[in-house]
Parts: structure tokens; sequence; C-alpha cells
């Protein structure tokens, strides 16, 4: 297991009802209803969250990384993510797909900054051999 070398940041959350409760940060930035993915709650879910997380935190790995390698991230940059939820041996598990939109960038550029941003994002890091994950180019 790698140890942070230094905290850069914590985020603070306070869940109550688990899938079928509430969520809040404690700066107040976020404040959600939670519903089972599948029925008619209003709320959104674990999963959805997941997505929209490590979607932002790869256009920022992007970010970071092509300012180093000289591939400029255009500014219309997007991801579509999706995240699945199902059986796994004994438990529950999920899957992520990441397709990555780098308008006006050639494949061969684009995939050289998909493959540096996902050696340095920190969703990836955590996912890498826990988590069937797949990023391609849109």
């Amino acid at each position: 297991m790698t140890q942070l070398e230094k905290v850069l940041y914590t985020a603070k959350s306070h869940v109550t009802g688990g899938r079928d409760g509430a969520a809040k940060t404690d700066d107040g930035r976020l404040e959600v209803k939670l519903s089972s993915p599948g029925t008619s709650g209003t709320g959104t879910n674990p999963e959805q969250l997941f997505a929209s997380g490590y979607a932002a935190c790869f256009i920022g790995a992007m970010k970071a990384v092509g300012g180093k390698i000289g591939i400029p991230v255009p500014q219309d940059v997007s991801i579509d993510a999706e995240v699945d939820l199902g059986p796994i041996p004994n438990a529950y598990g999920i899957a992520a797909r990441l397709k990555v939109s780098l308008p006006g960038l050639d494949t061969a550029t684009a995939q050289k900054l998909v493959d540096a941003a996902h050696q340095v994002c920190p969703y990836s890091n955590a996912t890498r051999g826990n988590i069937d994950v797949k990023i391609t180019l849109a």
C-alpha cells in the first residue's frame, strides 16, 4: 500500500441513512439526497458520485501532466463516465469506464495524454488492481 507523502487536502462528509439517506460536506458545498439505484427515489447514488468524481479528477490529471509533457488540454475536454455495480464472489463490486473527448488532438497525442494522466490520477491509482477500469478515446 502506498502512503501519502503529505496531506494536501481532506474531504469530510457526513452521511445518514446509507443509500436511502443524505450526505453533506462539512463546508456546506455539497448536500445531496441519496437513493438506491433502480428505485423511484429522487436522490443520487454512490455510483453516480464516483463516476463524476473520477471524471473530474481525470481531467485535472490530464491538465497537470499535459503542462509537463507539452500537450495542451483543449478547453472543451469532456469525459463520459460510467460506473457499474454488480455482484462479485461473496460481495458486490464496481467497474468503471471513461470515454475521454479531446477535440483537436490527433489520436496518438490524445492517447499519450490519457496514458500519462492514468498514471497520476488519484482515482486511477486508488482503483488500479482493485476494479476493472477501461479508458477509451471518444
